[in-house]
């Protein structure tokens, strides 16, 4: 076919006037009967590929795809575009047989063009014997990632299509992907016996989009304040589990934002109910489990937000690419905790060792960009097999925004790669950091390798400094990690020749997210994101002395620091306004608060502060109930054990909700449960060491009595002491 009947075709059919990328090449290789590897970024036109040469050659094309909700969309959109419904049909599971018969008469009719089939739909016999017998112009394989269990949505059902193909009809195959990596790249095309293929590979970066981790601290406050500056614009949220995405939603309305849930648990029905309602703008935000996204062709979304950290770099960047389709405005904000990563690696015990490997180096990319201090998008781009300049990204990522400190680090990576080339490049980062810092793991012991001339070479520095060290090499282009070994560090020819002739290497000062110490709140694209008022702080720090000095007693009593920092950022300048302050009751206010809101409201005057009373973040449930059923429950003595029991909850969760009750300023009696467990003089030594201490913090307690007592009886001990101090 020539190309001007391509484009004549495309108008015909579809309306365009001309073809997006690669589009019109790809399209002619499928029509030419080649084989066809299709790498193309979410938004990139990658259905075209496949949905024009259907149109066009003689047969039906057959259209692997794994959601049923994907497939609904892609026929209705190819239905859209013809007079005649039987010119695309699925077949699925939620088909009724009537249905079944119906979709099989129009194929044998040739009406047919394009049939989208689940894989498991495509294994069962009565289907491979139908389409053995009927004119098959090509097999096509949506998100063909499914196939490699290096990618980020493995499906073992994606393994067989090789064999079935071949059992039907031996015709070309299109495979169709918006992420691989190089390691899955190559795994499809094995898979698929297809390295014959002729591969079409789009550039990954999108760059539109802002990229963003912040520390998950107050998470959910962070995303209420977000989305309130992103008032009518259609945003995502990824929660890890379904349970998240519930509570988030609820909170979100709550506070008045217009969103649904969306997961696996609900029901069809209401899935495809809210899925429609976010493409008609009927809500603003769907949260979500990764459950949600693939095939939505929502070209306005202007903000993907993750709650969690997903599981690998390929799901983030693919959940990422469904903001800002359409060339506009994309912010993506994901927090980032190593906790989380760790609850990850567990979920992959008792699972086979060969994936549980495969899951921790995914596990360590996401971890590996979430610390990184590099421009993100360059490390995104790195990980797809892709050189970036990271000049280019013009400040549409933190890194680049808010760039951190260089130094020169020539000696740094010259030791590394010398320690690379001196373990014979058998190890992992991991192993290469504590070899370098001097750290005697027992793995160091197992090799011998604490008597090897190069080890500690580094021990001025932590782990967490040569890790990034290895991770700026790499990104450089200096050491690779060998995939199939799962991750051992080797030099690339690059790296080889700075180890004989060393230059100049700039590093960038990592983050570390290990120790979140700082109130974090989020900065986009945009600039937008509060930051403490520090002179306000000092007045408060000062007015709490000063009452502390009058009344004899320890400055944590009356406000604790938190709650000094969320004055700064709300600005209370009445009583009741103060009871929205975290850690402030009615009880507390009453009795602390008239001169701490006298002073900010004359620092607001004097300083003509605009207050952001949009922060005020409202609960998910009315708490009130619960508190006055637990100090019923005190009030009548009731073992901690039991009060937990009645609640499905473990004494530390039941002491949290006593202290939280405490601190918001209502007295609460729990001798009876205290003088079970410790005696009159050890009582009266903890207590007085509160009395005059200048800080709560029970860590610090802790070390004053060497230990002497646990953590649950000095918590007991710090409620006893701020109900009948504080309140």
């Amino acid at each position: 076919m020539e190309v001007m009947n391509l484009k004549d075709a495309l108008k015909t059919h579809f309306g365009f006037d001309s073809f997006k990328g690669r589009q019109e090449d790809i399209i002619q290789n499928v029509l030419d009967g080649g084989n066809t590897f299709v790498i193309m970024p979410t938004g990139g036109g990658k259905s075209m590929c496949y949905q024009l040469p259907a149109l066009l050659l003689e047969g039906t094309a057959v259209v692997v795809s794994p959601l049923i909700a994907l497939m609904k969309n892609q026929v209705d959109a190819i239905r859209n575009v013809s007079n005649d419904n039987s010119i695309a049909h699925f077949m699925n599971s939620s088909l009724s047989k009537s249905e079944i018969v119906r979709v099989k008469n129009d194929i044998t009719e040739g009406k047919t063009k394009l049939l989208y089939v689940a894989p498991e739909s495509l294994t069962k016999k009565e289907n491979i014997e139908f389409l053995t017998g009927v004119k098959i112009s090509f097999f096509a394989i949506d998100e063909a990632h499914c196939i490699s269990e290096w990618g980020h949505d493995f499906r073992p059902e994606y393994r067989r299509l090789r064999e079935i193909f071949e059992e039907i009809s031996r015709v070309p195959i299109i495979a169709l992907t918006a992420t691989a990596t190089p390691k899955v790249q190559n795994d499809i095309q094995k898979n698929l016996n297809m390295l014959d293929a002729k591969v079409f590979k789009s550039s990954f970066n999108r760059d539109n989009l802002y990229y963003q981790i912040s520390p998950k601290k107050e998470v959910e406050k962070q995303i209420i304040k977000y989305i309130r500056t992103k008032e009518g614009k259609s945003g995502i949220i990824y929660c890890l589990s379904r349970k998240k995405v519930e509570e988030l939603a609820e909170l979100l309305k709550v506070n008045g934002i217009n969103a649904l849930p969306y997961h696996a648990g609900l029901d069809g029905a209401t899935r495809a109910r809210h899925q429609d309602m976010f493409l008609m703008e009927d809500v603003d935000v769907i949260v979500a489990t990764i459950a949600f996204g693939m095939g939505i062709d929502k070209p306005d979304v202007r903000f993907v937000i993750h709650h969690d950290i997903p599981k690998s770099l390929e799901s983030y960047y693919q959940e990422t690419g469904r903001a800002g389709r359409d060339g506009g405005e994309g912010e993506c904000i994901a927090f980032y905790r190593y906790k989380d990563v760790e609850k990850l690696e567990k979920f992959l015990q008792g699972k086979p060792v060969a994936e549980q490997e495969i899951g921790r180096q995914l596990l360590n990319e996401i971890a590996s960009y979430s610390e990184t201090s590099v421009c993100r998008r360059k490390m995104i781009l790195h990980y797809f097999g892709e050189q970036y300049d990271d000049s280019n990204c013009n400040d549409l990522c933190d890194n680049c925004k808010h760039p951190k400190e260089k130094l020169e680090g020539q000696e740094y990576v010259h030791n590394l790669l010398r320690v690379v080339e001196g373990l014979k490049e058998t190890q992992r980062s991991k192993y290469y950091c504590a070899f370098l810092s001097g750290l005697i793991t027992s793995e160091v012991k197992a090799y011998k390798h604490d008597n090897h001339e190069l080890f500690g070479i580094g021990k001025e520095k932590d782990e967490h400094f040569w890790n990034a060290v290895i991770r700026q090499s790499t990104v450089s282009g200096l050491i690779f990690k060998d995939i199939e070994t799962y991750g051992v560090l080797k030099l690339t020819e690059e790296g080889k020749k700075f180890l004989e002739k060393p230059r100049p290497f700039k590093l960038i000062k990592e983050r570390d997210y290990k120790v979140i110490d700082e109130e974090s709140d989020i900065v986009t694209s945009s600039g937008k994101g509060a930051v403490i008022d520090e002179q306000l702080y000092q007045l408060l720090i000062d007015l709490r002395k000063q009452i502390s000095r009058d009344k004899g007693i320890p400055p944590f009593v009356i406000f604790q620091e938190p709650s000094l920092r969320d004055m700064c950022f709300q600005y209370p300048v009445n009583l009741e306004e103060l009871t929205n302050i975290q850690g402030v009751g009615n009880g507390k206010a009453a009795r602390y608060g008239a001169p701490f809101v006298k002073l900010i409201k004359n620092y607001v005057e004097d300083n003509n502060i605009e207050r952001p009373q949009d922060v005020v973040v409202k609960s998910l449930i009315n708490k009130s109930g619960l508190k006055v059923q637990m100090i019923q429950n005190i009030d009548r003595k009731l073992p901690l054990e039991d009060i937990g029991r009645s609640q499905g909850k473990s004494v530390d969760e039941v002491i949290d909700e006593i202290e939280s009750i405490v601190l918001s300023g209502t007295r609460v009696n729990i001798n009876y449960y205290i003088d079970d467990i410790l005696d009159e003089d050890v009582q009266e030594e903890i207590y007085d060491y509160f009395s005059e201490a200048d800080t709560d913090d029970l860590q610090i307690a802790h070390d004053e009595f060497d230990g002497d007592y646990s953590e649950e009886e000095l918590r007991l001990m710090r409620i006893k002491f701020m109900s009948e101090m504080a309140n």
